[in-house]
């Protein structure tokens, strides 16, 4: 007889016939995923963790570090521990004693952590998780949020399905780290394209376009974090349950089928069961049950479990739109709507915006003239359309021809550089968007300064420059000191305050010599020469809904000193009284209205003066200084998001969820020459409220105290309850930072 090891029985469970009220010829099957010798991501803990021996990524006897509440902490510490590996589990107060007690049987050492962070229970474990890999040297973590062993692992459960089933028509399936339905998905689609694929997900969960709740109560599905192991291409439908009527499924699963099944089981159960009672003769359903209810005995299955409302059936709902009860919607798989991108940002926000159209099942395409200048392109499985992006016969061209036949959501950018481009795009497609020539209002300085003084809007008094022989002219005009800059850069980029007049002349003069701007674009040929105006700077966060521009918040900003005005740090919301903020918002809006913007995310500079609020500057985009990062985890908004939904006509959510305070600090290099390292950043990550400690500046690197945006090289983001605690946090984290600079 063939002896087996423990791991060796992971798989092989069974796929058993339920007996439903469907018409005849449809057959329903559950396959029982809770039957490995925990639950469904032993699946994962054995594929992952072998593989990473094999790889040499976990050396023998290696700690093993992961994150979960649930049946992976499980996996990992049945395979972990049977290996030889001592294995540490980062949880939160919402793991249930069974399978605390589990984990401690099998020997894992388990971290509780106490509160929420800036996106739920999972960053807080996640930052417990990272202080925990600085402490164990060789430590690995199988991150199943982003392992592509998490997907792979379920060709497994693909392979046993065909083999116990020979097909499968309608595949249902918990998605929580996308793994076991997306794997399975896959792999089933490589053998049989018309599976129809049916996701479900759990009310206040942010995995198909939800707002945020992280008091939900269900375990094993949903998230407060996107994981790299969903794809999105892959669905057909998702649903969502609510609380209340996921436990009441699990209860039904348990009377009517006798499976004892947790939450995720039974939401899956709920979901399956409609579709097949509406399903053709012939259809064959499967449904992925994960685990046992053994760890809901006291949530789920207690005769105090809350007994809300519960719907009989779902409503249809459109992709996008929020919901409060079980609702669906459908998702189609071929043929989606396309979301056409002019160029992108070069840094992470600009990818993700392409990866979050395709998680709001749509089809985005870039349209660019160097896809080599985005070196994270690929990853984000975006179609790439070359073209000469400045030349607008060119770009017309393209876009007909990418968008000939398709159904076209809209068009947006996350560049400022063309804002124009995607206007004029979108004008000649008929999709939403701004009229081209507020776009130009925004792009360039002096246009804005035109519009916003005939409108009485309170701004610096200015003068417009476009020979060198007018410059001495207009710096008398305006007054010393002043402020001389570009009118069509972005980040501060060369913009200078001169103490006498021929700083400013010669500044003046050095712009206008500029032909070509950082995008190889002409430049407008104009300086702009403004008159100082002192006082704290702000930030009014916009964004425009049917020609209103909402006010998501106010953010307050600190400055590198003078001659230059590179933001060194913020804080959101503003430590102001509703009164303050109220009037900035209004600036913002007479500001906005006076250039004619009308949709989507905008970002106003102020400065309050004794005159009050003056505008500054008027971007027609989303906040940079990495601004957004800080609205999400003080309000639960996502304006990148929110922005590519304004784009594509969909339902919006710029509600907050929460109020919390959000600020950040750049790091900067105290000095010029090259740049040898940044340390402590592992201490800084592990001073209380800190949420994240980002470094960009790589050694060997040319640097300089900050003249203008490119010149920062990490940032130290914090939150708290209170101004005063997140500037505590954000003091002490950078204070342990040391920028290392080698003069030269």
């Amino acid at each position: 007889m063939r002896q087996e090891s423990v791991i060796d029985g992971i798989g092989h469970t069974p796929a058993v016939r339920l007996r439903v009220d469907a018409p005849d010829g449809v057959e329903v099957f559950a396959k029982l995923e809770m039957q490995n010798l925990f639950a469904m991501k032993d699946r994962v803990a054995r594929q992952v963790i072998l593989e990473a021996r094999r790889t040499g990524a976990l050396a023998e006897g290696g700690p093993i570090v992961e994150s979960s509440s649930g049946t992976m902490a499980l996996g990992v510490a049945l395979v972990g521990t049977y290996l030889g590996h001592p294995v540490h589990i980062v949880t939160d107060p919402r793991i249930d004693p069974v399978t605390l007690a589990k984990l401690r049987t099998l020997g894992c050492e388990v971290h509780v952590v106490e509160t929420m962070t800036g996106q739920g229970w999972q960053s807080a474990r996640l930052e417990r998780l990272a202080e925990l890999m600085a402490g164990l040297p060789g430590a690995f973590w199988p991150r199943q949020y982003s392992n592509p062993q998490n997907p792979a692992a379920y060709r497994g459960l693909a392979g046993e399905l065909l083999a116990d089933l020979g097909t499968v028509d309608v595949l249902v399936g918990a998605v929580g780290s996308g793994g076991s339905l997306c794997g399975t998905s896959r792999a089933l689609l490589e053998r049989l394209p018309g599976v129809a694929v049916v996701g479900v997900d759990c009310v206040g969960s942010v995995l198909f376009g939800q707002p945020d709740r992280p008091t939900r109560r269900q375990g094993g599905l949903g998230n407060s974090l996107f994981p790299d192991n969903i794809d999105y291409r892959v669905f057909d439908e998702v649903h969502w349950l609510s609380d209340d009527e996921a436990f009441d499924a699990t209860r039904r699963l348990a009377r009517e089928q006798k499976i004892f099944g947790g939450n995720t089981s039974g939401s899956v159960y709920r979901v399956l069961t409609h579709l097949a009672a509406r399903a053709e003769p012939g259809t064959r359903l499967v449904g992925i049950m994960p685990d046992r209810g053994d760890r809901y005995v006291d949530s789920v299955y207690a005769d105090s479990a809350p007994g809300g409302a519960v719907a009989e059936a779902p409503e249809e709902v459109e992709y996008g739109a929020t919901v409060a009860s079980w609702s669906f919607a459908r998702i189609p798989r071929r043929d989606r709507r396309l979301l056409l991108f002019v160029e992108s940002n070069t840094t992470g926000t600009g990818m993700i915006a392409l990866r979050t159209a395709v998680r709001l099942a749509l089809e985005p395409v870039l349209f660019t003239k160097d896809a080599a200048r985005y070196p994270d392109l690929p990853a984000t499985g975006c179609r790439v359309e070359v073209c000469d992006t400045d030349d607008e016969a060119a770009l017309d061209e393209a876009v007909a021809r990418v968008s000939a036949g398709r159904r076209v959501a809209g068009v947006t950018t996350t560049s400022e550089f063309y804002l124009e481009h995607t206007a004029r795009a979108a004008v000649a497609l008929g999709t939403p968007g701004n009229p081209p020539e507020a776009m130009a209002r925004c792009r360039d300085k002096a246009l804005t300064r035109a519009a916003l003084h005939e409108a009485g809007v309170h701004q610096p008094g200015f003068a417009v420059v476009t020979d060198p022989d007018g410059a001495a002219a207009a710096v008398a005009a305006v007054g010393l000191p002043c402020v001389v800059k570009p009118v069509g850069e972005s980040g501060s980029q060369s913009v200078l305050w001169c103490e006498d007049a021929a700083t400013a002349v010669a500044h003046a003069t050095g712009l206008l010599a500029v032909t070509h701007n950082v995008r190889g674009q002409r430049t407008a040929g104009a300086v702009l020469v403004e008159q100082y105006l002192d006082g704290p700077e702000f930030s009014a966060e916009m964004f425009g809904v049917d020609g209103e521009a909402r006010c998501v918040g106010v953010t307050q900003r600190t400055v590198s000193p003078l001659p230059h005005f590179v933001e060194t740090g913020h804080l959101f919301p503003a430590d102001v009284d509703d009164a303050l903020a109220g009037r900035i918002a209004d600036t913002a809006r007479q500001a906005l209205k006076a250039l004619g913007f009308e949709r989507g995310p905008a970002h106003v500079e102020l400065r309050l003066t004794a005159d009050g609020p003056a505008v500054i500057e008027v971007n027609g985009r989303l906040a940079g200084g990495m601004i957004p990062e800080l609205i999400r985890p003080a309000t639960g908004i996502d304006l990148l998001e929110q922005q590519i939904r304004a784009a594509a006509g969909l339902p919006l959510n710029l509600s907050a969820g929460h109020a919390r305070r959000a600020g950040l600090r750049f790091l900067t290099a105290p000095r010029p020459g090259r740049l040898t390292g940044v340390d402590g950043v592992a201490r800084a990550g592990r001073v209380p409220g800190v949420e994240r400690v980002v470094v960009s500046g790589t050694p060997g690197r040319e640097v300089r105290p900050p003249q203008s945006a490119y010149d920062r090289l990490g940032h130290v983001i914090a939150v708290g309850s209170s101004p005063e605690e997140v500037g505590r946090a954000l003091t002490e984290a950078t204070g342990l930072i040391e920028v290392a600079v080698e003069e030269r």
